[in-house]
């Protein structure tokens, strides 16, 4: 009887030791799909925000290149002042709107977005102006700048594409199961698409001088 005491016992123990065990794997386990799931989600973040800076680049070289353009359109367009200075209000309003913009926060990109699509639209209305001014289309310094500007122009285009695929690849990341689950415990929010707020920005527009 003693024996069989024991041997039941052992199994007990055996069993307990078992459950142990599995329950130490699935802990490990468990921890390793978080630690991968959580890294997973910083590359994505991290990606996005790197890609977010190349399009802050891109626009600060554009807010540098306009103050030129409007002084020398200014010589010869000396009749359209108006729109000369909702260019360089539209341009001031925009690089200040992107100061320390995040594009985590959804109220700051909106401001951005409003900006540019009113920056876009003060350029627009400029370009076409310039037109009715053979002169200063081909003025040398106008030429430089505009090859210049519709350079910036085609970056900041590519830079934001390639900003919004990657806030698309993280935004559904976060939203799906289970990683959504992990997102939540660590505060990965949502980021912000840069999207075109008006047509003539949604059109990009034609550098021609």
């Amino acid at each position: 009887m003693d024996v069989g005491l024991g041997w039941g016992r052992y199994i007990m123990g055996s069993a307990i030791v078992i459950i142990l065990v599995v329950l130490v794997g699935l802990a490990v386990l468990v921890g390793l799909f978080l630690v991968v799931q959580y890294n997973g989600l910083v590359k994505l973040r991290n990606r996005f925000r790197n890609a977010f800076a190349q399009i802050d680049v891109q626009l600060k070289r554009r807010y540098d290149l306009i103050p030129n353009l409007v002084e020398t359109a200014k010589g010869f367009m000396k009749h359209e002042r108006e729109t000369l200075e909702a260019v360089i209000t539209a341009r001031n309003a925009a690089a200040s709107a992107s100061e320390g913009v995040s594009p985590e926060n959804a109220e700051q990109m909106a401001t951005l977005m409003s900006a540019e699509g009113g920056l876009g639209s003060a350029l627009g209305r400029l370009f076409a102006l310039s037109e009715a001014y053979p002169d200063l289309k081909s003025n040398q310094n106008m030429m430089q700048l505009s090859e210049e500007l519709t350079s910036t122009e085609n970056k900041v285009s590519f830079s934001r594409q390639a900003y919004n695929d990657s806030v698309t690849v993280y935004n559904t990341k976060t939203e799906v199961f289970p990683t959504n689950i992990i997102a939540g415990m660590f505060n990965f929010g949502s980021a912000t698409l840069f999207e075109v707020s008006s047509e003539e920005e949604r059109e990009r527009v034609d550098v021609k001088f």
